[in-house]
């Protein structure tokens, strides 16, 4: 059961083990496969991330991503009938004990809302929620992604009705949060976190010792958010 009044406040909650850790395991090892390491030989692992992808979207991949506890937590945060059922997990960034670590740990938000071209921007009017799927045992130490907790009030504040490339929004969301208290997406295979387009948050450096395995999917919205709408997801607009 997520925890509808903590993603209202925070801009993110955790559905713990929305499904069961043995299917997360599995997953992680068809991951290893692709990858083409060995998680007893950490003499392989010459890159601090790795990017793979589910691209079936079968087995314990379809599992995960069409999981019944994800599924009911959606309806309660975008509305029966307004999001997008996904049958794959999509990109999949694996992060090593290398370094120095890899420069990609900006504040930002995602992109989330497709242009006719196909390109996405970060607009004010979102179409997407992002869900983050731990596909191994992730503490403190083991690169967490960084949310700044009720961050996402801060950035419908300053975008409006804007739209931005991505890397224009970065800095001003950036700025707009830093104020913020920072919290860790930490938890055990299996563990989701589901968190508003607009919550600020970052990648972390790999300070443990074993690979830290999560998918971070966009999930699609019906119609984009917008001031107004009846869901949770629109409570962030003022006013």
């Amino acid at each position: 059961m997520i925890d509808l009044d903590a993603f209202v406040a925070d801009g993110f909650a955790k559905i713990e083990q929305a499904a069961p850790q043995g299917v997360a395991d599995s997953a992680r090892a068809a991951l290893w496969h692709q990858i083409g390491w060995s998680p007893e030989s950490p003499e392989e692992w010459t890159e601090p991330v790795k990017w793979v992808s589910d691209m079936t979207g079968q087995g314990p991949f379809g599992e995960l991503a069409r999981s019944p506890l994800l599924g009911a937590a959606l309806d309660r945060i975008c509305g029966v009938g307004r999001w997008v059922p996904r049958g794959a997990l999509g990109n999949i960034p694996v992060r090593f004990p290398v370094s120095p670590p890899n420069d990609d740990r900006g504040w930002h938000i995602d992109a989330n809302a497709p242009l006719p071209d196909g390109s996405w921007v970060v607009s004010g009017r979102p179409q997407t929620v992002l869900l983050l799927t731990l596909l191994s045992e992730v503490g403190d130490d083991d690169a967490p992604t960084r949310i700044r907790a009720g961050s996402h009030r801060d950035v419908a504040a300053v975008l409006g009705e804007a739209t931005l490339d991505p890397m224009e929004a970065g800095p001003l969301v950036d700025e707009a949060s830093s104020g913020r208290p920072v919290r860790h997406a930490t938890g055990r295979p299996g563990d989701m976190y589901v968190v508003h387009p607009f919550t600020v948050h970052a990648a972390d450096e790999h300070r443990g010792r074993e690979p830290r395995f999560m998918a971070q999917t966009p999930v699609m919205l019906t119609s984009a958010v917008t001031p107004g709408s009846s869901s949770p997801l629109a409570r962030v607009f003022p006013g």
